[in-house]
């Protein structure tokens, strides 16, 4: 890793109109960069959208016609990896020299079945190169209703230009083994694409920090009723200014020290510089995958094979 200014995203995708957020990325993408970022971190769903505050219909025991015709639509708004998307994407990391870890909506490919819908996050390299995808081990709750579970084989970090990049999503991070996973590899840079907006949250990502000893940058949604079509009907409302996701995008040191944020309650973009010094200074007395481990009493095991319903 090298010194590097980060830059965290937080921002609302245009629900349903998949073309209009990729807009809005190279738009944000070229801020961050204009300001001189190395790496800049996309929130969970940022491509794809997060359709808080909907249940599609399926209550316990039930589907609706509606609800799966919103499932349709939000269907068609994913995106396949690789993709023309993807490429895009990859294009704009490139041309900006920008490292861009991002959370998607991804449509599982024909030699997968294609039904099947997954919160994902893409890491590109500032070459361009997409370095690895990671979709979300385990969909939270009504989640569950519209995306898949991942598995083992996505659980690497990648390496950047920016430094050991690993991407951990939502409530995934509530998982131990899951962020153990991360640290085991040497993760320099967590990522913790996010639309959790609970101050509590904010407390999580502390605990990731100095259990982690690595820098933790989380990035959140800002999204109100108005970035979703008129005929989207959340349990918030229709007020065009209902908050649908009140962000609280963070950065935290290796030490647990407060870098940019917390910020509820509008767009921007977070910037802080991640020196890998501090690194070092924070395993000094702790590092939970090495001299603080205790494989004498305590062992992880992971399985990294890839899943198939049919072999």
């Amino acid at each position: 890793m090298k010194p590097t200014k980060a830059a965290v995203i937080q921002a609302g995708a245009m629900l349903f109109d998949t073309a209009a957020t990729l807009e809005k990325f190279e738009r944000l993408a070229g801020e961050a960069a204009s300001a001189g970022a190395g790496l800049c971190v996309f929130p969970e769903a940022f491509i794809g959208g997060y359709p808080k505050g909907v249940h599609f219909g399926a209550p316990v025991g039930s589907r609706s016609p509606e609800g799966r015709d919103l499932f349709r639509r939000y269907f068609d708004g994913a995106i396949e990896v690789p993709g023309r998307e993807v490429q895009h994407m990859g294009e704009i990391a490139g041309d900006l020299k920008l490292d861009i870890v991002v959370g998607v909506i991804e449509r599982a490919s024909p030699s997968e079945g294609g039904g099947t819908l997954y919160c994902t996050a893409l890491c590109y390299g500032a070459d361009g190169a997409l370095l690895g995808k990671r979709r979300k081990l385990m969909p939270t709750a009504a989640e569950r209703v519209i995306w898949g579970m991942g598995d083992g084989s996505m659980l690497e970090a990648f390496d950047a230009r920016s430094g050991r990049i690993g991407a951990v999503i939502c409530w995934e991070n509530f998982m131990p083994m899951t962020r153990m996973s991360q640290y085991a590899q040497g993760v320099e840079i967590y990522c913790a694409p996010t639309v959790d907006d609970r101050e509590a949250w904010t407390a999580l990502m502390r605990v990731v920090a100095l259990e982690g000893r690595c820098f933790v940058l989380s990035a959140n949604q800002f999204m109100t009723r108005a970035d979703a079509p008129d005929d989207f009907k959340p349990i918030q409302g229709d007020d065009p200014d209902a908050i649908l996701i009140n962000g609280g995008s963070v950065i935290y040191s290796p030490l647990g020290e407060v870098l940019a944020g917390p910020v509820f309650g509008e767009e921007t973009i977070l910037f802080a510089e991640l020196n890998p010094s501090e690194i070092a200074r924070g395993k000094m007395d702790f590092d939970v995958a090495g001299h603080y481990a205790r494989p004498d009493v305590f062992t992880l095991e992971i399985d990294r094979s890839k899943r198939s319903p049919v072999q």
